[in-house]
């Protein structure tokens, strides 16, 4: 979890529990996309699964996002967390978390 996550979750409980389903929606996909891998398991079946499953992520991720976008609590971390990186020469802590970089 990104240092930006992190103060979120602890400001914005909302923020939270969008982040923990997003979580769980992603890693139900990637179970099931490693099963049907090893398995070599093939056909419309599967194919319908992982696509149901990885809907249900991107609408878990998308909801994530624009309660982010809407809440004035995580826009003030966004805020203040700019205002940070522009003050010290790290990179930013805005980078986007680990699943958060796998939305297909």
């Amino acid at each position: 979890m990104s240092k930006q996550q992190f103060v979120k979750t602890a400001i914005c409980n909302k923020y939270q529990t969008l982040l923990e389903e997003c979580e769980r929606t992603l890693a139900i996909w990637n179970e099931h996309r490693a099963e049907i891998s090893q398995s070599r398991l093939v056909g419309k079946e599967a194919g319908d699964e992982l696509l149901r499953l990885q809907a249900n992520y991107a609408q878990a991720y998308t909801v994530l996002q624009n309660h982010a976008h809407n809440c004035s609590f995580c826009q003030l971390v966004s805020r203040l967390e700019g205002r940070d990186s522009e003050n010290t020469s790290m990179p930013s802590l805005t980078a986007i978390s680990t699943f958060e970089r796998r939305p297909s």
